[in-house]
């Protein structure tokens, strides 16, 4: 369940009353209020009879939320996320080897380099390699 009151409304408006909600006007356009009325009188447990019946419908205008912003419609329950900072300190160490490898090349390039570079300045006539 999410810890924020609000969260949990919305949650609980999403999975239950849409549906059922959503029966009702189906029914009613069907058969008008008798039609609504019929369900509390031939089911044992009417709401959750119309949260079945509603479901498919609810479904769909979950999924079209869903383009309007997502997460506003489906999925319906709250996620947490959480990084396991051990293993990311594990992999940060993992990741460092090819980076230091790559330095200490670049490293020898620049040396190798500045010392073309040196040469070349105490003998402007010879000609480097």
């Amino acid at each position: 369940m999410a810890e924020n009151p609000l969260e949990a409304f919305r949650l609980s408006l999403m999975q239950d009353a849409l549906p059922v909600g959503l029966a009702m006007v189906e029914r009613a356009q069907k058969g008008g209020i008798g039609k609504i009325a019929k369900a509390f009188n031939e089911f044992s447990e009417p709401w959750q009879a119309l949260k079945n019946e509603g479901e498919p419908a609810a479904h769909t205008l979950r999924k079209e939320l869903d383009k309007v912003m997502p997460g506003l419609g489906n999925p319906v329950v709250s996620v947490k996320v959480e990084v396991d900072s051990e293993q990311s300190e594990v992999q940060e160490i993992l990741n460092q080897e090819p980076l230091m490898q790559c330095l200490k090349r670049i490293e020898a390039d620049l040396d190798s380099l500045e010392s073309l570079l040196e040469h070349s300045r105490e003998n402007p006539s010879s000609k480097a390699d």
